[in-house]
């Protein structure tokens, strides 16, 4: 009789937090020119896919909308959080849309002061 042995999967269980924030752009126009203008933020790394961008921090990272719709050629407003989802595909970590801005935490207790949420233990 064989014996067989089944591989060690390289895909092991971590559950370390990683201590990052991103977001997925679909590969159109205004997808890279969000992943062009993100590629200069300290902290962040943009990778190109062929069918996707994806952006990743560390810690915490911010769009901002003005710098959006200037690099799009565009007045100051054009760019806000409806234009962020259209493009975007999908995040992890906390995301916080503001007026002028979108925030992505990657520890929900940075998070915490921007959505008015109490971290105080309580008995």
């Amino acid at each position: 009789m064989t014996t067989f042995k089944t591989a060690e999967s390289p895909y092991q269980s971590d559950s370390t937090p990683s201590n990052k924030c991103g977001f997925t752009l679909m590969n159109n126009q205004v997808g890279d020119v969000i992943a062009q203008v993100m590629s200069t933020k300290p902290n962040v790394t943009v990778t190109w896919l062929p069918s996707m961008m994806r952006v990743d921090a560390i810690g915490h990272m911010e769009v901002n909308y003005d710098e959006i719709s200037e690099a799009l050629g565009e007045e100051p407003g054009y760019f806000n959080s409806a234009e962020l989802e259209e493009d975007m595909s999908t995040h992890y970590g906390r995301m916080i849309h503001e007026d002028d801005r979108t925030l992505f935490f990657a520890n929900p207790e940075d998070a915490a002061g921007y959505l008015g949420f109490d971290l105080t233990a309580r008995a």
